[in-house]
């Protein structure tokens, strides 16, 4: 792959400015999980939830479908689809399937697939989000590192940048976009200028007003 040069870099980085949390001690609270409907699959040895919602302090997970290789968050991967939402800290993910890795009570690793699948974060003293988006990606939040791949895309602040590989770096908070090449898209990305202040038309209105006014009494 062909890493962008340094100047790309650094205009990337410009996107996500500001502290974000990759992971928070949530993660080590106590598990609650609901369902509609489980069952045991002797075949596959897999436990198996219908409407499917687990709790984790402030992270979040719902699936039309789930799957897990045991019923122990200690050493367990789940198999999550249909409709799957998924609430880490400050963040939002939406995705036709999802595996996720649990390791010592704690989710680690998530594989995420959709069509596409989205990721909203929301920046600490930021009123506009991060968007994200992408066919495929790998959510370590051990590392805070979120890997985008199969036209990826990340938007913020109106700036845009796509490839078709995007790793976000959400603790040192970089952007490190590549390309293949052999056909594949090349890197992309649009930047916005902000507006510039226009004069408030309320203003604008008193003073002709008051123009009219003065023009009125110099004609008396």
């Amino acid at each position: 792959m062909q890493a962008l040069h340094l100047k790309t870099l650094l205009v990337v980085a410009v996107l996500i400015p500001g502290h974000v949390v990759a992971q928070s001690d949530d993660l080590r609270l106590p598990i609650s999980l609901d369902a509609d409907s489980s069952e045991y699959d002797g075949k596959s040895t897999m436990v198996v939830f219908e409407g499917l919602r687990l709790t984790q302090g402030s992270l979040g997970i719902e699936a039309d479908l789930g799957r897990a290789s045991k019923l122990d968050f200690q050493d367990s991967v789940w198999q999550l689809s249909g409709n799957v939402t998924i609430d880490v800290e400050n963040g939002h993910i939406e995705c036709d399937a999802a595996d996720l890795t649990f390791s010592e009570y704690k989710l680690t690793l998530a594989t995420i697939t959709g069509s596409p699948a989205s990721f909203r974060m929301q920046r600490p003293n930021s009123p506009d989000p991060t968007y994200a988006e992408a066919g495929r990606l790998e959510y370590d939040l051990a590392k805070g590192i979120i890997e985008f791949s199969d036209q990826a895309t990340i938007t913020e602040n109106g700036n845009q940048i796509s490839s078709s590989y995007l790793i976000y770096n959400i603790t040192k908070q970089l952007i490190n976009a590549q390309s293949s090449g052999d056909g594949e898209p090349k890197v992309r990305i649009i930047y916005t200028p902000k507006e510039a202040d226009t004069p408030d038309e309320s203003e604008d209105d008193d003073t002709e007003a008051t123009s009219q006014e003065g023009a009125g009494e110099g004609g008396q």
